[in-house]
């Protein structure tokens, strides 16, 4: 007898041990819904909020690459979250593309995974871009890349920005709201200030600012007259076609320009920038934008019809991957008011705009208008 009552003294509170921890296990499965999958850590949300926008960070998590297909889903996103909080029974963490291959939901991870806003001379480490064709990638291009990097030598914004721990980002469009919004001083305190293409400064300071941290471009869009340039900012250089790369090159180098018979207007045939103070754009955020945000054709990796970003939502797709915290200003055309000036700078109406045979522009308002929504960017004019 003494033996049994020693054998149910050890085995008792090893049973309940055994039981509780059988239990937990349990419990935590039916809290959290799964396992997390082998090598990947769990996702883990946090806010960064200011006085004036919300961005939002996530971990980084492998991504799903290939062609866009019907209901192709990919990364965890904001708005499926919420479909699951509702009650709906779908996959509770992945934005869903509609039959067209458009983005239905939003898909705020793809935001914080690292990406480069200029390309440096480790740009063939680049596996997203290698083995696509320019818009969406290099392919084709290293050798000349690699000439014009050798010369340019800088590959950030400067060594006062990039060591910011705070980068506050705005991108100025060139839309005719902007006209009369007094949004110049407010423009100007942001860190980073990135205008597109030929939009002017000056004499519109008022509304638009004085402030030019960046200019991102490509040759048919590159300010002619070399007196209007900024004296301090960047030249950004986008590339949206192989003859784009060697028109560059020429103007890296100083050379007179040659072979500009494959441009659909003319192009600038000097840029008064040292080499020093030339960037190539990453073509990823072109890439990404098209497929992964707005959800356009892939149309084989090939620039097609209404598979093409424009470079505005190019650079705030850029401004999402390297700053914390992204307003835009100028943004939005209003297609009710055709009477209205569709750039501040010009007496050129809303309704000279025609379909876009490159550009989808009600998919790319839709996108945007997530953003905004989301409380991802800001938008200083309301026009989106």
């Amino acid at each position: 007898m003494k033996l049994a009552h020693k054998l149910l003294f050890v085995l008792c509170p090893m049973l309940v041990l055994g039981f509780i921890y059988y239990s937990s296990g349990k419990l935590h499965l039916h809290v959290w819904g799964q396992k997390p999958h082998k090598g990947v850590k769990p996702t883990v949300k946090v806010s960064k909020v200011t006085s004036v926008s919300v961005k939002t960070t996530v971990t980084k998590e492998p991504v799903v690459e290939g062609p866009v297909s019907v209901g192709r889903i990919v990364g965890s996103g904001t708005a499926s979250l919420q479909r699951v909080h509702s009650g709906q029974h779908e996959n509770p963490s992945r934005p869903v593309f509609d039959k067209q291959g458009f983005l239905l939901n939003l898909d705020t991870k793809l935001f914080s995974k690292p990406a480069s806003m200029f390309l440096d001379r480790n740009f063939k480490r680049l596996a997203k871009v290698t083995n696509y064709l320019p818009p969406f990638g290099f392919k084709t291009q290293e050798r000349i890349i690699d000439v014009i990097l050798t010369a340019t030598k800088n590959y950030g914004l400067g060594p006062d920005l990039d060591s910011l721990n705070c980068k506050r980002c705005i991108i100025v469009g060139n839309g005719g709201i902007l006209s009369n919004k007094s949004l110049g001083s407010r423009i100007d305190e942001y860190d980073v200030v990135i205008r597109l293409n030929e939009a002017p400064v000056s004499g519109y300071s008022r509304d638009v600012g004085t402030k030019t941290t960046l200019r991102i471009t490509y040759p048919e869009g590159a300010i002619q007259k070399p007196e209007r340039y900024e004296k301090d900012s960047l030249f950004v250089f986008s590339a949206f076609k192989p003859l784009d790369f060697k028109w560059l090159r020429q103007v890296v180098f100083k050379e007179k320009l040659q072979g500009t018979e494959g441009f659909w207007k003319s192009v600038a045939h000097f840029v008064p920038r040292q080499p020093s103070e030339i960037r190539i754009l990453n073509p990823y955020f072109i890439q990404e934008a098209a497929f992964q945000f707005i959800g356009l054709p892939q149309n084989n990796g090939l620039m097609g019809k209404g598979n093409i970003p424009t470079l505005g939502t190019v650079a705030i797709t850029m401004a999402l991957h390297n700053c914390d915290e992204v307003a835009v200003a100028g943004f939005g055309y209003d297609m009710n008011t055709p009477h209205a000036p569709l750039h501040y700078y010009e007496t050129v109406k809303m309704s000279a705009i025609k379909e876009s045979w490159t550009h989808n522009i009600s998919k790319e308002k839709e996108f945007l208008r997530k953003l905004v929504k989301a409380n991802i960017i800001t938008d200083l004019t309301n026009g989106i």
